[in-house]
């Protein structure tokens, strides 16, 4: 057969419904992995719409799966919605390591420290803008404060969560004597409040309009204001 009746064969089967060849099978349920493929459909869903939006049938349908087959490894909507929260720790936590990997250590021990405080906040403060409903889902249930959590689900590549990785950063200021030892308890939720305020205000709120370059110098002065009120 020549290549141009291989060419109107080709073509007269994709006009042809009967003639179709079917589409391929997912790879990830053929291969088992349904809980991953349902996970990273609920992780999807929150990106494109936050908490609100991961709803378990809405997964399964783009996970190519038939309902009942989500509850063998999600329950129900809120245990996929566990899973896309603890997933969401994971991606803000490897946002701030990345801004803590682009320090230069130097000699200046202080200044060092300075840095490391200010990059996890800056980092936490981008990924809010720029992640805006996968963040609003990390933090979204009233689930207590992770400081001693060793779920791996949560954590960065350095297997520490969010709230720990800014824990580190004030023990550094401890270590370097920027923060006296009487004033570190409890550090963390003073510089966490202040961050995690201007972060909302920047993405739900009467700042969510503002431009970045603007939303960068402000995130700047509060990180100023935390290090200095510390």
């Amino acid at each position: 057969m020549d290549a141009v009746h291989i060419q109107m064969k080709n073509e007269g089967q994709m006009k042809n419904p009967a003639t179709r060849m079917p589409p391929p099978a997912r790879e990830t349920y053929r291969h088992g992995d349904l809980r991953r493929a349902l996970l990273d459909a609920g992780i999807a869903l929150a990106s494109e719409g936050g908490p609100e939006a991961v709803v378990l049938r809405e997964a399964t349908r783009r996970a190519g799966v038939a309902p009942n087959a989500a509850y063998r490894h999600f329950e129900s909507r809120q245990a996929l919605l566990e899973a896309v929260r603890k997933a969401g720790l994971a991606a803000v936590a490897r946002a701030m390591e990345a801004q803590l990997t682009a320090l230069r250590p130097g000699r200046d021990a202080a200044a060092h420290a300075r840095n490391c405080l200010r990059a996890v906040g800056r980092g936490y403060m981008r990924f809010a803008r720029e992640h805006t409903g996968l963040f609003r889902a990390a933090f979204a249930p009233p689930e207590p404060v992770e400081e001693v959590d060793a779920d791996p689900a949560k954590a960065g590549d350095s297997g520490l969560n969010p709230f720990q990785l800014l824990g580190a950063a004030l023990d550094q200021m401890l270590q370097a004597g920027l923060l006296p030892p009487e004033r570190r308890p409890g550090a963390e939720f003073l510089a966490w409040s202040a961050v995690h305020g201007l972060a909302l205000l920047q993405v739900e709120g009467p700042l969510r309009d503002m431009p970045a370059a603007r939303a960068d110098a402000l995130g700047e002065r509060l990180l100023d204001m935390v290090e200095k009120g510390l």
